[in-house]
């Protein structure tokens, strides 16, 4: 599972990006968090510019921070955890992620207004939470592994989104025999992630109850990271000589009429999308 946390927070941070021409002049920055020995940018920013990321300390411990806009840096963990990943923060500044307790158990953490909330997907042996869109509906994933894999242990995963009033509703693309969901946009396109039962990632569209396949031409693996109100797609990509390349759908979905891009199809068939690489 540290390797989908690490396609998530690569994935999730795309997003505000999806929609702007890449066509742009681009400036990159190097983001570090100040005595960290790793940094990762895994969601935002939101409106206000605030984004969130893990960072590791020297004795190998992960924490969750924020990062304004004025590049002031906030370090936080939920109260007892051992390794934090905040996997997004929403328009209201709701920060989403998983952390792990002190006997190595992975939980789904809510920070609103300072307040911390443990959720847990009834019955499971591990959680995590990827997304919340600005309605509260959040998207997460839980674990056969109580630590969701990020021990080493193999796990095996079901996508799952909450209801604003709280409601856990699972599933798992067809064919999959693990999944994982990535995040949830405002009108409640999901996207995510599955392994078949031939151990090949496929990524995956989950709207208006209909399903599709996400398979860039060639790949080897496809990772569906993240989604905007556009309808556009970002993600990760393996090719043949086995490197890893991003990429961004345009449009993979209609928001106006809630049909699926051509390309993308209920018969879960590899499809040839139309990519930028950013």
């Amino acid at each position: 599972m540290i390797k989908v946390f690490r396609f998530a927070a690569i994935c999730a941070i795309s997003v505000a990006f999806a929609a702007w021409s890449v066509a742009l002049a681009q400036t990159y920055t190097t983001i570090d968090y100040p005595g960290a020995v790793a940094t990762t940018l895994n969601g935002g920013p939101d409106p206000q510019g605030t984004a969130v990321g893990s960072w590791t300390d020297s004795g190998g411990v992960t924490h969750g921070f924020t990062l304004s806009k004025k590049g002031v840096f906030t370090s936080f963990d939920p109260p007892g955890s051992t390794l934090t990943t905040p996997n997004l923060i929403s328009p209201q500044k709701v920060i989403v992620g998983g952390y792990n307790d002190a006997g190595s158990v992975a939980h789904g953490f809510i920070l609103d207004g300072g307040k911390y909330t443990t959720l847990d997907f009834p019955g499971a042996a591990g959680t995590n939470l990827t997304g919340i869109n600005p309605s509260g509906e959040m998207s997460g994933f839980y674990c056969s592994d109580p630590a969701c894999g990020t021990t080493g242990n193999a796990s095996t995963n079901h996508s799952f989104t909450v209801s604003k009033k709280g409601a856990f509703t699972s599933f798992d693309p067809p064919g999959a025999v693990s999944s994982t969901a990535s995040t949830v946009n405002p009108s409640g396109a999901i996207v995510g992630a599955y392994v078949d039962s031939g151990g090949v990632t496929h990524g995956y569209l989950l709207y208006h109850g209909t399903f599709a396949t996400i398979d860039f031409a060639g790949a080897t693996f496809t990772f569906a990271g993240g989604n905007n109100p556009e309808g556009d797609i970002v993600g990760t990509y393996r090719d043949s000589a086995n490197v890893f390349h991003s990429f961004l759908l345009s449009a993979g979905y209609d928001e106006g009429s809630g049909a699926v891009a051509q390309g993308l199809t209920p018969a879960y068939a590899g499809i040839a999308v139309r990519a930028t690489f950013l």
